[in-house]
């Protein structure tokens, strides 16, 4: 397998030394190569707004988002997956997050699993993937086999693809509908993805699932009004969201809240309409999630 033409896989001229630097020295250059890492995604912004619009369109239909990856790339996956539940209060299995190899390979690397196609078709009829979600392949590389696997088979059903790499005329590229190719250059530790390349992914997928939830409504200006309180501090928080978004004292925040079965959101549109639980859910489902213009219209 011939890997010397990807540029991941290249050496950094700025870290030929890197072995007899010092802590300074080194914490340095990694700071000056990661601040390569949002020039170059820069680039791929028009397809990276492409995807946030499938995605969006997708959860309007009751479809999913799911992401696919190997080794840090599923990793990146699966963190940002299991993020969205309690920031945007969505149901678990609304985004999804598959790696090579299942659960075990976050923590430790399972031989081959990368390599397998059909591994990657496996996981996906489990969880009976269909034509309404929209499927993300991550592959620093932009070659790996579990997620062309999992592109191809996609495709098949109908559903809306796109490909996250960090080398350009990727396969996964070809593969998708949409390809987003972020090259950041040689690595400071050569082929070691899990560090420019890495950060990229991250920062994709953050806006691919940001923007799609913020668009469905789960967003009050810049406020998350789905935040779900689990715990002391978000309920805290909670209470912080509604008194930034309407201006009212806390003991109204907390009482509102409550009033709301605990939303968020339903609490901020019955301060903002001046109305009960029951018309503020009404005007929500009429304006489809989003407050503001639930408010607006009433």
């Amino acid at each position: 397998m011939d890997l010397s033409h990807m540029t991941t896989e290249k050496r950094n001229a700025a870290t030929m030394d890197l072995d007899q630097m010092s802590a300074l020295e080194i914490a340095t250059v990694m700071n000056q190569e990661d601040r390569k890492v949002p020039l170059a995604i820069e680039r791929a912004l028009p397809q990276i707004a492409q995807t946030i619009e499938i995605v969006e369109n997708a959860f309007r239909q009751g479809g999913r988002l799911f992401y696919i990856g190997a080794g840090t790339s599923g990793r990146l996956g699966v963190l940002d997956a299991s993020e969205c539940p309690p920031t945007f209060g969505v149901d678990a299995g609304m985004v999804v997050g598959l790696i090579a190899g299942g659960d075990q390979a976050l923590r430790f690397p399972i031989e081959g699993a990368e390599d397998d196609r059909e591994l990657c078709v496996s996981d996906l009829k489990e969880r009976q993937l269909c034509s309404k979600d929209v499927l993300v392949g991550i592959a620093a590389s932009g070659r790996t086999p579990y997620v062309l696997g999992g592109l191809d088979y996609a495709k098949s059903l109908g559903c809306r693809t796109a490909a996250i790499a960090c080398n350009r005329e990727s396969a996964v590229g070809k593969a998708a509908d949409i390809a987003i190719e972020v090259e950041v250059g040689p690595e400071v530790l050569t082929g070691s993805t899990r560090l420019k390349s890495g950060t990229a992914q991250k920062l994709i997928v953050n806006m691919i699932s940001t923007g799609a939830m913020v668009r469905i409504g789960k967003a009050y200006h810049n406020l998350m009004v789905d935040v779900v309180q689990s715990n002391a501090k978000l309920q805290v928080r909670a209470e912080n969201i509604v008194i930034e978004a309407t201006g009212v004292d806390r003991e109204k925040a907390r009482q509102t809240i409550d009033a709301a079965d605990g939303s968020v959101k339903t609490a901020i549109t019955m301060i903002l309409a001046d109305c009960g639980r029951g018309e503020a859910l009404s005007l929500l489902e009429k304006a489809g999630g989003r407050v503001r213009d639930a408010v607006q219209g009433r």
